[in-house]
């Protein structure tokens, strides 16, 4: 009868007797485990963060920009022409089915003055759907009206970053600042967002009436002229159809020819944002089968490690089996301390693996997330690679002859 403890008492007190050998044993299971634990934490906290911004920018989301035009026969680059107007946002939203709203957009930099202080921002004139496109709320203040669409009303509503420039510790509602020169009414304060995927600053923005902006800001060569149109379909699933419709709307409304090429271009942002997303989790888990290979050259090491033990206790074996040891006595022996010493190896690599998680988000600055599913993956694979790799020693010492491992100097 095989006696699990005893075999596990005799496992124990062999490697024991050869710590430095066992220590560098480990080393290879320590170092995989490690490397597994911090790069998944690495490629989960990326995308946890890419996940965050996705959401940030906006839910069923796309943009239609200017594309490329010709003049004079002459071809310029796509957005080097206004070739998109506020009317054309209205009837995206009034035409399209699969649209829920749409935002039309005219911007550029502005300094902005606020009594002794003042910050140089992103100015974006849009019309009251803007908010509700990009899914941002209000803390404080309300939003632009149909009237001040109107009438070209002189209102502002600010992001975070601006008002933590211009205004401190004071509530801005109700307060004036200055747009190149022309005073503006704070209305509202926009929910901070943060960075985006490319680490641009979304707070750092003011947003104006369209008309506002037209007007007395920026002023447009042709009356109506917008930079871009911001448009929410009705959900994800409606994002391709809102894409084909938008499409076949703007080519009758610009009076594009069957083999003209389009003057503008209808991108799906959160499909692109979607698709670096994969492309970070793809990167993590390629760094987790890199981190991996640390595992299966452990469990080498564990084998020949092994199979020199076997070698240097030839006479240990032939004692053991002379006084009545059986073939799985041997082999359960051997297979054992191959998984105490990758177990021994897989904990201490979880531990390293963690502080090694902490340290590249403390002194790096990188979005770690420890997943408790790759801890319990590390270990059960660690223990898998002892079993795996200490079978064939523990196979081969129990195939000695007795009589001849007695007499094995």
């Amino acid at each position: 009868m095989i006696s699990i403890p005893s075999t596990i008492k005799i496992s124990l007190r062999a490697l024991r007797v050869n710590k430095m050998r066992s220590a560098l044993t480990m080393l290879g299971i320590i170092i995989g485990v490690a490397a597994v634990i911090a790069m998944i934490a690495v490629g989960k906290g990326t995308s946890e963060q890419l996940s965050r911004q996705i959401s940030t920018v906006g839910s069923n989301m796309l943009i239609v920009v200017p594309g490329s035009t010709t003049a004079g026969g002459v071809r310029w680059g796509m957005g080097t022409q206004m070739t998109l107007t506020r009317n054309d946002a209205e009837a995206i939203e009034r035409e399209c089915s699969a649209v829920l709203l749409a935002a039309p957009i005219i911007r550029g930099t502005a300094q902005i003055i606020y009594g002794n202080q003042n910050w140089s921002t992103g100015v974006q004139g849009t019309n009251p759907a803007m908010l509700d496109v990009r899914d941002a709320a209000l803390v404080f203040g309300r939003n632009f009206t149909a009237q001040d669409i109107r009438n070209a009303t002189k209102v502002s509503i600010l992001g975070q970053t601006v008002v933590d420039n211009l205004f401190g510790g004071i509530n801005p509602i109700d307060q004036t600042i200055r747009i190149n020169k022309v005073p503006f009414t704070v209305i509202g304060i926009l929910e901070r967002k943060g960075q985006s995927v490319i680490g641009h600053d979304q707070d750092d923005i003011i947003y104006i009436p369209v008309t506002t902006a037209q007007k007395r800001i920026f002023g447009t060569t042709f009356p109506g002229m917008v930079h871009t149109i911001a448009v929410k379909a009705r959900s994800s699933e409606d994002l391709k159809r809102a894409e084909e419709q938008i499409t076949q709307l703007l080519r009758q409304r610009h009076r594009i020819g069957p083999r003209q090429e389009d003057d503008f271009s209808v991108r799906n942002l959160t499909q692109m944002l979607e698709l670096a997303q994969q492309a970070s989790k793809a990167m993590a888990l390629l760094l987790a089968a890199i981190a991996s290979i640390s595992l299966l050259v452990g469990g080498i090491g564990i084998m020949n490690i092994m199979l020199v033990s076997v070698t240097e206790r030839t006479r240990e074996i032939g004692i053991r089996m002379a006084v009545g040891a059986k073939t799985w006595d041997i082999r359960l022996q051997f297979i054992i301390e191959a998984i105490i010493l990758s177990v021994i190896g897989g904990v201490i690599g979880i531990v390293l693996g963690i502080v090694a998680s902490k340290f590249l988000s403390y002194f790096l600055g990188w979005t770690t997330i420890i997943s408790p599913f790759a801890v319990i993956i590390a270990v059960g694979f660690s223990g898998l690679v002892g079993i795996f790799f200490g079978f064939y020693p523990a196979y081969k010492a129990s195939l000695l002859n007795p009589i001849d491992a007695l007499r094995y100097e």
